[in-house]
This record gives C-alpha cells, structure tokens and sequence, in this order.
C-alpha cells in the first residue's frame, strides 16, 4: 500500500523562509520545525529530542510558582553608573534600552511564592537584560531575597541564566559575589535549604558565587555551565577539552551537580525535594 502515502521531504530554504516566525520555530537541537503554541504547552521543550530552548523569567515563575501566588519584592531597584563606564556607547544609555526591552528594571525578578502550597523566596535570573549580568541590583535583590527567607523561615529557590559579572560597575558587581554567598551561608546556619536551578548559560561570577552554592544544584539537560569559556581554558592548560565540556550532563558525571531534571518535572520535583528536605507544620517549615 505504499504509493498511498506521500513521502516526506525536508523543506527547501525558500519553503523555510516562507514559514512564519509567530507561528513556528526551528529547534536548535535536530532542525524539527515546530509549532510554536504546542512547544509552548510542552513548556519549550522539543518533543523530538529534548531541547530545551531558553525562556523567559516569566515563564520560569509562572512554571515554578502556584497560580497568583507570586508577589513581587524589590520592583522599583535600579541601577546606578558609580563608574559613569562608556564602551561603545555610556552605561546609562545600555540600561535605558534593556530597560525598555524587557520591561524591568535589572535582570533578575525577586518575590514571595508558593510552590504546590509551599511556601517559597523565588528569584529568576532575566538573560535578555544585558546578558543576565550581575550587578549591584542584582546583587543586592539576591541579598534581600535571602534575608526575607530567614526572616520568614521559607526555602529559598534561585534560577540563574547569566554571562556573569557585569563588567560596567567594575568592583561593585565583583562584591556581590561576596554579598550574595553571605547570605546563603547565614540561610545555611539556619537550617533553611537553599536549590539552585542553573540554566543555559550559566557562567562568569554567578557560576563562581551563588549558583553553586546550593544544597541541591540542579540542571536543565543541555545548559552550559562554567566560569571562562572553552577557549580560554584550552589556551591556559594547553589540552583539547571534550566536546561535552561545561553541559549540565558533563557536570554531574564529575560531581558538581546533583541532578540534571527535565524542565517538564521540574516543578514536581522541586516539590518533592522540598518536601523530602523539610515538614511543613502550617506555619513554616521545621528540620
């Protein structure tokens, strides 16, 4: 019965051209076209070969949060220019236009929620505001946000995607490292536990602080993760590195991370972490 079936042939480059960009996307994974309202029900994962395309902090508290649970801390931060820095063009003008861009006011949202009725500090790194880059906006809402979860005694949940360290504050970013790691060791003395959710990318200052310092690290499948770049690295030590080198798989073969988890059970999982890590009495959780 064979000649009743049409036989399928990859589309031309003048057929992909024609297809259109609100109504499709192209997996970076294996080249599937893709409907893009059921990659959106599939939580922008492809169902052909597990990609995970990056998304939004949106849709990461949207994910991770009960419906209209989520109220948001810290809203009105920004950043200053202490160094007034000027590459190619002045830091003032690069935060005016991610501002404008992305609606917000730094790159990371910070807020209360509840996860499957836990209650929870979220925060969700933004790489679409000047590459997730940490500065002392972020860092300072990081801070708040773990103080707020030893004040109110919740675990606290951070999902990073950045390129670190964002170079125009200079030392001020670098201090947030330290700033942020305060915190998390103050969260750590308490008994509240801290996951870390590492996205793709994963890199610079954020991967050499917070990020890593989970009592649980996790990974999506696929996300780069690592301090320098490959390059860098292969011209300091002089050896070739795998071709797998810095994804979450090669990671928690080697014991850096503790789980690589699916974005489609994130969310279920993170419940039976929490659940596993703390009782929750009501009021707020006990060890």
């Amino acid at each position: 019965m064979s000649w009743f079936r049409k036989p399928k042939t990859p589309l031309s480059g003048e057929e992909r051209r024609d297809l259109p960009s609100d109504v499709f996307d192209k997996c970076g994974g294996c080249g599937e076209i893709l409907y893009r309202e059921k990659l959106a029900q599939n939580h922008y994962v492809c169902p052909s070969c597990g990609h995970h395309f990056r998304i939004g902090a949106e849709r990461y508290v949207r994910l991770l949060s009960d419906e209209g649970s989520f109220h948001e801390t810290e809203a009105s931060l920004r950043s200053a220019d202490p160094l007034e820095f000027t590459d190619l063009k002045p830091y003032r003008d690069r935060l005016r236009a991610a501002e404008t861009k992305t609606g917000r006011g730094d790159a990371v949202i910070t807020g209360r929620a509840t996860l499957d009725g836990i209650g929870v500090a979220l925060g969700v790194m933004d790489f679409s505001f000047i590459g997730g880059s940490m500065g002392s906006v972020v860092g300072e809402k990081i801070a708040r946000l773990g103080r707020l979860a030893l004040e109110e005694e919740r675990p606290l949940i951070l999902v990073s995607a950045s390129g670190g360290a964002r170079m125009m504050e200079g030392i001020y970013s670098l201090m947030q490292m330290a700033k942020t790691s305060a915190v998390l060791a103050r969260l750590h003395e308490a008994g509240l536990p801290f996951i870390s959710i590492l996205t793709h990318p994963t890199t610079g200052g954020v991967t050499a602080s917070f990020a890593m310092l989970g009592d649980l690290n996790l990974a999506e499948p696929g996300a780069l993760v690592g301090f320098a770049g490959p390059r860098v690295i292969e011209e300091t030590i002089k050896q070739e590195l795998p071709d797998d080198f810095q994804t979450a798989e090669f990671l928690l073969e080697h014991g850096m991370v503790d789980r690589v988890v699916d974005r489609r059970q994130l969310r279920d999982e993170l419940a039976r972490l929490l659940r596993h890590l703390f009782v929750h009495d009501g009021a707020g959780f006990t060890g």
